[in-house]
C-alpha cells in the first residue's frame, strides 16, 4: 500500500534559528538574514522611537502609583515596549486588537485614554473603554482565551467579506495552552486574517521557558498547523513592524494567518505582588540590559542623523505631559453606581437578586444617594 504524501499549504519551512533583527544592540546594522523583510524607513523609526519613550514613562508612572496603592495591580511591560508598539502601529484603524493583561502598552498605541485603560486596574468593574470605538476587545486576563476570541472574529469578518485583519499578543506561558492550539488550528485550516504575536520573555510567571517547552523555538508550531512562523528579535522594532506588516499584508490577501515568535525579556516582576529575585538572579536581568529597545532605536537614530538632542529633549517633554495626564486622571474618583451589580446579570433576573436590589437600593435611599 502506498500513502500519498499532500503537497497542500500545510508544507511550511521551518523559521530560521537566529530572530530576524535589522538594528543591532550597539545600533548597528545587523548582520542576520532578514527573511525577504524590508527595514522601515527613518521617519517611520523616529515615530517608533517616540511612542517607545511615552510608553515607558507611562509604565514607570503605572508602576509608581501601584507601589503607592492607588491602583489595585499592574503587569508592567518594561522592557517589551518594541514589541506592543511596533506590532499595534502595523494595524490599520479597521483591524482589531485583541490584548492580554499585560499588553496596556498596545492600548496606548491604539489611542485608548488613560483613563480609560486604567479603569480596572484601580478596581472599576467595567472594561474601561469602548471595544467599538477602538477597535480593541478588553484585555484578556485568563490565559490564551484572546486567541481564539481573535480567530473567531477574524473568521467572521471574512464571511462577511470585510476587509478586517485580526492581531492578538499571548505569552510564552499562553502558547501552552489548549486555546492556543485550538486557535493555532482553525485560523490555519479555515485561512483566517489573523497575527499571532507570541512574547517570549522567557518566564510565565516563575517557570523559565526551558521548563515549559523543549521546543527549539516557538516559532516552530508553526509549521505543525499548516502556517508561517517567523522569529524576530522582540527588542528590535523595525524586525516587529516589518514582521507585522508583512503578515498582516499576507492576511489582507487572503494568505491566512501567521505565527510571530518575538524574544525578549520581562525587566520588571510579573506583578506588583510577585518576587521575581526568588526564581532569577540580578546578572541575567542585567545581561538583558543591553539589548534594551529604547537604546538601541536612539544610537541608530543618532548615527542615521534623524535624532538630535533638541528632538529628543521635544519626545521627553511629551512623555512627561502623558505621566502627568496619567497622575491626574488617578486622582479623579470613578463615577460608580452601585445599582450596575445588577444590571447585566440576568435577562430575567432571578427573585432572590431582586431582593438583594431592593436591599441596595433602600440603602442607597437612606443614605441619600438614590
Amino acid at each position: 500500500m502506498t500513502i500519498d504524501v499532500p503537497t497542500s499549504r500545510s508544507h511550511r519551512s521551518l523559521p530560521q534559528l537566529r530572530p530576524v533583527s535589522f538594528i543591532g544592540a550597539d545600533g548597528q546594522p545587523s548582520d542576520v538574514p532578514t527573511d525577504g523583510l524590508r527595514i522601515p524607513s527613518d521617519r517611520t523609526l523616529l515615530g517608533l522611537y517616540q511612542k517607545m519613550v511615552q510608553v515607558r514613562r507611562f509604565e514607570a508612572q503605572v508602576t509608581h502609583l501601584t507601589r503607592q496603592g492607588r491602583l489595585a495591580t499592574y503587569p508592567s511591560a518594561a522592557g517589551q515596549e518594541a514589541i506592543e508598539v511596533g506590532a499595534t502601529t502595523a494595524l490599520a484603524p479597521g483591524d482589531w486588537l485583541f490584548p492580554t493583561y499585560r499588553d496596556t502598552a498596545s492600548l496606548l498605541t491604539r489611542g485608548i485614554p488613560v483613563t480609560e485603560i486604567l479603569s480596572a486596574f484601580r478596581g472599576d468593574w467595567h472594561c474601561g473603554f469602548d471595544p467599538n470605538e477602538y477597535h480593541t476587545s478588553p484585555a484578556a486576563t485568563p490565559l490564551a482565551t484572546q486567541t481564539l476570541h481573535a480567530t473567531g472574529y477574524a473568521m467572521a469578518a471574512k464571511l462577511k467579506g470585510e476587509d478586517a485583519c485580526t492581531l492578538t499578543f499571548l505569552g510564552d506561558g499562553a502558547s501552552s495552552e489548549g486555546d492556543t492550539h485550538e486557535a493555532f488550528n482553525f485560523a490555519s485550516v479555515w485561512q483566517t486574517p489573523t497575527v499571532f504575536v507570541l512574547a517570549n520573555n522567557q518566564y510565565a510567571i516563575s517557570t523559565p521557558l526551558r521548563e515549559q517547552s523543549n521546543a527549539t523555538m516557538l516559532a516552530d508550531r508553526a509549521a505543525g498547523y499548516g502556517m508561517p512562523g517567523l522569529r524576530v528579535d522582540g527588542n528590535d522594532i523595525a524586525a516587529v513592524f516589518a514582521a507585522v506588516a508583512a503578515a498582516l499584508e499576507r492576511a489582507r490577501n487572503g494568505e491566512g494567518p501567521t505565527l510571530i515568535e518575538c524574544l525578549t525579556y520581562r525587566m520588571e516582576s510579573h506583578t506588583n505582588s510577585d518576587d521575581p529575585t526568588k526564581y532569577r538572579d540580578a546578572e541575567e536581568v542585567e545581561h538583558w540590559k543591553q539589548f534594551d529597545p529604547i537604546d538601541r532605536l536612539e544610537k541608530h537614530l543618532r548615527t542615521a542623523g534623524v535624532l538630535d538632542d533638541a528632538t529628543a529633549a521635544e519626545i521627553t517633554a511629551s512623555a512627561e505631559e502623558l505621566a502627568t495626564s496619567v497622575r491626574e486622571a488617578m486622582n479623579t474618583e470613578a463615577k460608580v453606581d452601585p445599582s450596575e451589580l445588577f444590571a447585566y446579570v440576568y435577562a430575567n433576573p432571578r427573585a432572590n437578586l431582586i431582593a438583594q436590589q431592593d436591599k441596595l437600593e433602600a440603602e442607597l435611599a437612606a443614605a441619600g444617594r438614590s
